[in-house]
């Protein structure tokens, strides 16, 4: 068993992406051409993990995958990644977890995913994962695998005074109240905070707004993601609420963006825990935006050597 100190500990899903190409998504019932297919890794907890664990956070994953092709390349391209990967489960149970994933011309998407092995990830296999989550300076969870071994894994953290970062994805309406006060960054888009607010979220304005009612439910403080226009970041002290402004980029692919932000933002926590949330947020934004400049989720993710030093 290892007693490694961690910066990231991400408890979360993993997913193998099986990626189309087309001008344009379908309609129901139709079938079109698509020009490339592709099949690379993906699933929200690993993606964080690798963002975070490429920009130089040492990192370890909680995941669970089926005894399959499938599970054993993830377990290879976390290793690829330098993630460590003690606790990495493999179930004959269920399949890896996969995810079909339509990309159109103008860099939208449309997915499907089969949790598979994903909600076999429990309370026992977090009790294994103690000495990585209790020795986090950062832990990160996200919705794609059972709810209640997120939120168990958030209370571990808790307990033993590490920082969390809740990402409430894929949203529920009906989100369990205890995850907000379990949460020391509540990070979330624009339709996931919709969903969780019953408001409209389409512009900063209303932003703002959501995040102060988030932030009400209990939260350390709230990210917003929403896209080319930055973030909102709105925090306890003061209930100061700020837009992140972010530099407009070519989108070519945001399939995995608000990952490389999350990913992004645990490794600059575990690294800067005195810098200013709206910073990390800025610079998380810039990252983020390198992704999309490229096709693919964790293959368009930048390494520390590839960004510009001041991000650092």
């Amino acid at each position: 068993m290892t007693e490694e100190a961690f910066d990231v500990t991400v408890v979360g899903s993993c997913m193998t992406d099986l990626v189309s190409q087309a001008p344009r998504l379908p309609k129901a019932g139709e079938t079109i051409h698509g020009h490339k297919f592709f099949i690379g890794f993906g699933g929200k907890g690993a993606n964080q993990c690798i963002q975070a664990a490429r920009l130089g956070a040492k990192t370890a994953m909680v995941c669970k995958v089926g005894k399959d092709f499938f599970g054993e390349n993830y377990i290879q391209n976390f290793k690829d990644n330098g993630v460590h990967t003690d606790f990495v489960g493999q179930t004959s149970d269920a399949a890896t977890g996969a995810a079909s994933i339509i990309v159109n011309d103008a860099g939208e998407n449309a997915i499907v995913i089969v949790a598979g092995a994903n909600m076999l990830l429990g309370g026992e296999e977090l009790r294994g994962a103690l000495p990585a989550i209790s020795r986090a300076k950062v832990l990160v969870c996200q919705l794609e695998i059972s709810p209640q071994t997120s939120l168990q894994a958030l209370h571990m953290a808790q307990e033993n005074k590490v920082k969390t970062i809740f990402n409430p994805a894929p949203a529920i309406a009906d989100l369990d109240a205890d995850f907000y006060r379990a949460s020391d960054v509540f990070c979330c888009n624009e339709s996931e905070a919709e969903l969780l607010t019953g408001s409209s979220v389409a512009n900063v304005e209303e932003a703002h707004r959501a995040g102060q009612e988030l932030l009400k439910r209990g939260c350390g403080s709230v990210i917003i993601t929403l896209g080319p226009q930055g973030c909102v970041v709105v925090k306890a002290q003061g209930s100061s609420s700020k837009h992140v402004q972010t530099t407009a980029v070519p989108a070519v692919d945001t399939t995995g963006a608000g990952d490389s932000f999350i990913g992004a933002l645990a490794c600059y926590m575990a690294h800067y825990p005195t810098m200013p949330l709206e910073e990390m947020a800025r610079r998380a934004n810039q990252v983020a935006g390198v992704s999309v400049q490229t096709v693919g989720t964790q293959k368009s993710y930048p390494f520390k050597k590839d960004l510009p030093a001041e991000l650092f």
